[in-house]
């Protein structure tokens, strides 16, 4: 199978590790300088760097989306085309990985592993995450009627289940029993912040507003897992020409949904029509956002950026409880603890794999 290289990685780098761990302990010299070299070594270093660096990014790029998308409505409502704004992300993410190839190619010179050309079957594999990508951005404007800012990030953490299944399904990598615990701590979690005391309403959140946040999970876990198997399948591939392959069709398919959804509103009030300032820093978050995610992809896996999205929650809560008067209620805190339980446990579980 096509994901067999993906695993026979894996296996290598947990090979390393245990390579690690049994020169602990052994009182011989060579131990020592082995397991110096293995830890001090600078390439390793400079990786761990870049993968904090991108993570750290990725969470703070996600705690400011859920409140840009809230605070660009007026009225209580969107002014501008959801699909005109999916759109410019795209173009963004496009443009923005064609600069840093032009970078590349002035410094290393154009060579196979960067070069733009290149052949269908290797680019044929990226309307599957494309398009499953556009359903999900639009779905993430529509279900800000039924939830808040907070609310939408403790629902997001579902993509955590989504991908951790769908990573033993696709990439048939076994999760342990620590890590299932997790995931059954997440939903825990989820729910009991999403209780309400102050109505006869058991949750704050309408059955249209799970139902709604169930299907993104899906569609966000098998995009990023689909999408991480495609970049991992060939490491040695520039990051910047995968990128601009996935965001041409992203283009395509989001050019295709506003003709079909806002044809008539763009042709009489024109593209940018109701967009402001906030309008503008959200794309730019978006755009940011997705550039963020494909790093880690690269540099990491899927599950670190879904674990650095759940961390984002707590900082969404405390900014809405100044922005828009959010009410920090001891369920959501209690839901919020259960959940960062979850990613300690998922953590923990991931190391004893």
């Amino acid at each position: 199978m096509e994901y067999r290289r993906i695993k026979d990685q894996d296996k290598d780098e947990d090979s390393v590790h245990d390579d690690v761990e049994s020169l602990r302990g052994k009182p011989h010299s060579g131990s020592s300088s082995n397991l110096a070299a293995l830890v001090g070594n600078p390439a390793d270093r400079t990786k761990w760097k870049r993968k904090s660096i991108v993570t750290l990014s990725l969470t703070v790029l996600t705690s400011s989306q859920a409140i840009l998308i809230v605070w660009s409505k007026r009225a209580g409502k969107y002014e501008y085309s959801v699909t005109t704004a999916n759109f410019l992300v795209e173009t963004l993410k496009c443009a923005l990985s064609v600069a840093a190839l032009a970078r590349v190619w002035r410094n290393e010179g154009v060579t196979d592993d960067n070069r733009l050309s290149t052949t269908w079957d290797e680019v044929s594999v990226y309307p599957i995450p494309a398009a499953l990508y556009l359903i999900k951005n639009l779905l993430q404007y529509y279900i800000f009627a039924y939830v808040d800012a907070p609310g939408y990030q403790i629902l997001k953490n579902f993509n955590i289940i989504s991908t951790g299944v769908l990573y033993r399904i696709i990439l048939k990598r076994k999760l342990s029993e620590i890590q299932w615990a997790a995931f059954v701590l997440l939903c825990a979690g989820c729910t009991t912040a999403q209780l309400n005391s102050s109505s006869d309403k058991v949750l704050q959140t309408p059955l249209q507003g799970w139902v709604m946040a169930i299907i993104m999970a899906l569609l966000s876990g098998f995009a990023g897992v689909y999408t991480e198997a495609i970049i991992k399948k060939r490491p040695s591939r520039n990051i910047n020409v995968q990128n601009f392959w996935l965001y041409v069709f992203g283009m395509i398919f989001n050019a295709i949904a506003i003709v079909v959804q806002d044809f008539d509103a763009v042709m009489n009030k024109g593209f940018f029509h109701g967009y402001s300032f906030i309008t503008v820093l959200m794309i730019l978050n978006h755009a940011l956002s997705g550039i963020a995610v494909s790093m880690v992809m690269k540099y990491a896996d899927n599950i670190v950026k879904v674990y650095s999205t759940s961390v984002a929650m707590l900082l969404t809560a405390v900014v809405s409880v100044f922005l828009f008067g959010f009410h920090l209620s001891l369920a959501f805190f209690l839901g919020s603890t259960v959940v960062s339980v979850s990613v300690y446990l998922h953590s923990i579980g991931k190391l004893q794999r």
